[in-house]
């Protein structure tokens, strides 16, 4: 079985208004698939409509997660599955360490109650891996992080929660040149040790000059317009959207 995150003809309706118009999009196990488009243009709307967020409202198509329609699926279930979700701007939870955090949420997908012991062994271990500070996990979920540090808080819970496929909506967002270099390093590792395929959504080029992309499509106004590899994305950067299409 081909494992693969798959969108087919997809349409989805915010209050009425219809914001994508049909696309078609395949993320396979160990890809990296690039959706790039200026601000305003629904590339967040596709990320929230494939976790399944009940303010999107899919009108036509479906989506397939290794073949199994997860179409309606609650996004709880597409988590047991193996989807995961960044956020532009994760949220922050004052009085929730990190650590309590990412147990919490490992033992709800992975249905288990592993013991505190174990879980610093598998915390520390990926935090190693990682180059992370061990003071990291201790901290409050995002409260008083800069923005390449909620990125790399994200970076560990892909980590430790290891799902197939990630979606990444703009992991570039609030970081500086240093920052976005070392999730870009901590995103290849991953990619490599957990063969997971990564929807990345951006409209920026400069992450990709680390991550190096499968396939890039270019999504305005609800459509995908474009298609191709880097070097389509480095086109679009040089000449910008407008001359592109």
């Amino acid at each position: 079985m081909t494992e693969e995150l798959r969108i087919e003809n997809l349409h989805v309706s915010v209050e009425g208004k219809e914001i994508v118009k049909g696309i078609n999009l395949t993320v396979k196990k160990g890809q990296v698939v690039v959706l790039m488009g200026p601000n305003g243009s629904g590339k967040s709307t596709i990320a929230n409509v494939l976790m399944g967020n009940q303010k999107y409202n899919v009108t036509k198509g479906k989506i397939y997660l290794n073949n199994e329609d997860i179409t309606n699926s609650k996004t709880e279930e597409r988590a047991k599955k193996g989807l995961f979700m960044s956020f532009q701007y994760p949220a922050e939870i004052s009085g929730v360490t990190l650590t309590n955090f990412l147990r919490t949420a490992y033992n709800s997908l992975k249905g288990t109650n592993i013991s505190v012991l174990d879980f610093y062994n598998l915390l520390k271990e990926k935090m190693a891996l990682l180059k992370m500070p061990d003071d990291f996990s201790r901290r409050y979920l995002n409260e008083g992080f800069s923005g390449g540090e909620k990125k790399k808080a994200e970076a560990l819970q892909l980590a430790v929660l290891e799902p197939n496929f990630a979606i990444l909506d703009e992991t570039d967002s609030g970081t500086d040149i240093d920052s976005l270099k070392i999730i870009a390093e901590n995103i290849n590792k991953l990619k490599e040790k957990l063969n997971m395929g990564i929807l990345l959504i951006t409209h920026y080029n400069r992450i990709l000059e680390y991550i190096k992309p499968d396939q890039v499509h270019i999504f305005i106004d609800g459509q995908i317009k474009k298609t191709g590899n880097y070097e389509l994305a480095v086109e679009l950067e040089n000449k910008g959207y407008e001359k592109i299409l």
